[in-house]
């Protein structure tokens, strides 16, 4: 996503920059140059309640500036995560701390530009996320958000179409899709774990590797295409698929996610139940969502070596597609989150809000 845009509505003169929460030193250029501006919320009004109040938690003596956790506290905003767990300090590991303190910083020094902006866009909606919308009084919950499936689009990588045909070729509900967005990786005993655990689980399955997916030194490409072969016609891999069309498939049973917000957003709309796989970030708080709050998905836990077993794999995925009170809670949420971008529903009365302020002079 481009840190700032400007949009202009024919019916007005207005204009207003729209800046990514991330670019938030654009707000101050636009101030400077005496245009309008809100901010867009790229991750959940949840993450954005952690970061105004990223200050508060420093004052009670949670971390200290440099991202230190100095308290091993269960933050109870909703949804709860732990202090290790605040994305500006899983963002780097403990092996990096002058990365984890220039994140906290930027945070704190970034938030001070925060009351430039008019609203604050969010691509979320007053059902999925009350309690941290409750938090944000100026906040525009506009979502959920998603591109429309038809019509030219960018995309990370070139998209795989040839997997929706082999979807068509499945049963109903029996498709384990796995993706792990655009920066996820494995090292390579974590990858040839979950692609032993794929194979293990005796269910067809969808998996997006794209290039460069493995960490260190790799894992063989002979054993790796040994591996497409003895899961043929069970199993495909792609390098990118087209997501939205892949989870609104009715083939597909549940979705193996690192749960970025984009990934978690589209798994909600399509009632799609989540096996959450979270590295960093804001994914930790997405994870919470599904598993803690929305009850539309289970954890996928390491061992005591830090691998998610293939044994594991097998378990929870078996376990998930005989879950019917998940299935129900997605089918759900799935009607809520439509409800909201519906005529009338509260994401669009928040549209209106956003174009009546976009004409105001």
């Amino acid at each position: 996503m481009s840190p700032c845009c400007v949009f202009r509505f024919r019916s007005s003169l207005s204009l207003v920059t729209i800046v990514t929460v991330s670019m938030s030193w654009a707000l101050e250029v636009a101030n400077k140059a005496g245009a309008r501006a809100a901010s867009f919320s790229t991750y959940s009004a949840a993450v954005f309640a952690l970061r105004v109040n990223l200050p508060k938690l420093i004052e009670d003596g949670v971390l200290d500036e440099s991202g230190n956790v100095n308290r091993q506290a269960r933050i109870q905003m909703m949804p709860p995560i732990d202090a290790a767990e605040i994305p500006w300090v899983s963002l780097a590991s403990t092996s990096a701390p002058e990365r984890r303190r220039n994140n906290i910083q930027n945070v704190l020094k970034t938030n001070l530009s925060m009351p430039l902006a008019e609203v604050i866009i969010c691509n979320t909606s007053v059902g999925m996320e009350p309690d941290a919308l409750a938090l944000l009084p100026n906040a525009l919950p506009l979502g959920p958000l998603v591109a429309p499936t038809s019509g030219p689009a960018g995309h990370f990588l070139p998209e795989d179409l040839a997997c929706l045909a082999w979807l068509d070729a499945q049963g109903p509900g029996s498709v384990v899709y796995v993706a792990f967005g655009s920066s996820g990786f494995l090292d390579a005993t974590q990858f040839q774990e979950l692609a032993d655990g794929l194979a293990l689980s005796g269910r067809p399955f969808l998996w997006v590797v794209r290039p460069k997916f493995t960490t260190g030194v790799g894992v063989r490409q002979d054993w790796f295409d040994a591996f497409k072969r003895r899961v043929e016609g069970r199993g495909l891999v792609v390098g990118w698929a087209p997501q939205q069309r892949v989870l609104s498939h009715p083939s597909v049973a549940c979705f193996v996610s690192h749960c970025g917000w984009n990934s978690t957003v589209e798994g909600l709309l399509h009632d799609v139940p989540f096996l959450c796989w979270p590295y960093f970030a804001d994914q930790f708080c997405n994870q919470s969502y599904v598993c803690n709050v929305w009850g539309t998905g289970a954890k996928l836990c390491a061992d005591e070596r830090g691998v998610v077993s293939k044994e594991e794999m097998r378990s929870k995925v078996e376990k998930m597609l005989g879950d019917e009170e998940i299935k129900a809670r997605a089918a759900m949420w799935k009607d809520k989150a439509c409800a909201s971008i519906a005529e009338g529903g509260s994401s669009h009365q928040s549209l209106l809000k956003l174009v009546n302020l976009l004409r105001q002079q």
